[in-house]
């Protein structure tokens, strides 16, 4: 039997003062609210009343500490996967108003489809999908949770509903500690839910492009 649901959990929150792209820099943690927001995703899906399956995290910190709701709900440790991590950025470390507005990072904005300021997207995609492919494979029944980042989240939503990869970043549908939803049927892969469980109001939420 299969498992039931795979949830792609996005990160609370980060302690970002200097509100710069932080990308996959060392010492991002969550902040305060940034820990609630992972408590409020854990309580959602322990909400449904199923095992945990699986769980897996990217290797960053901030998606570590958003685990860590789910250990103390299901007893179930983190297996840590570097195929759901961050992708590169050439930004990092910066503001992005800032470094936006300097004509020498102009040339990272030319094939916005790719995108040249990154790891192409298609990548992430690939990279994603080998790591759902592999957790929903190994259950046997439950849920799956992956706590990953806004970019590699959206970019499988988009796969999945048969959408260009190309997109808007300031558009994108994944707040954090947002709970993206799927099934898998056949080897085809559906959404079936988007849920934003925890209260983001005035978050600071930059660290994404």
């Amino acid at each position: 039997m299969p498992a039931d649901r795979l949830h792609l959990v996005r990160h609370g929150e980060v302690h970002n003062p200097a509100r710069v792209l932080y990308g996959r820099l060392p010492g991002f943690g969550l902040s305060a609210d940034g820990r609630r927001m992972a408590a409020d995703a854990g309580r959602y899906v322990f909400g449904f009343d199923r095992p945990l399956a699986s769980l897996v995290s990217s290797p960053l910190q901030r998606t570590r500490e958003s685990s860590v709701p789910f250990t103390e709900a299901f007893g179930v440790e983190p297996l840590i996967d570097e195929r759901v991590i961050e992708p590169t950025n050439v930004f990092e470390g910066r503001r992005m108003n800032r470094a936006l507005g300097n004509p020498a990072n102009w040339r990272y904005l030319r094939r916005p489809e790719t995108p040249s300021w990154g790891e192409p997207y298609v990548s992430v995609l690939q990279r994603m999908r080998s790591a759902m492919d592999e957790a929903w494979d190994a259950a046997q029944i439950g849920d799956i949770v992956i706590v990953s980042h806004q970019l590699p989240i959206w970019i499988t939503h988009l796969s999945v509903a048969g959408l260009p990869l190309r997109h808007d970043p300031r558009r994108r549908r994944c707040a954090l500690s947002s709970v993206t939803s799927f099934e898998r049927v056949g080897d085809v892969w559906r959404e079936v839910a988007y849920a934003e469980p925890a209260n983001t109001s005035g978050a600071v939420d930059v660290g994404a492009v």
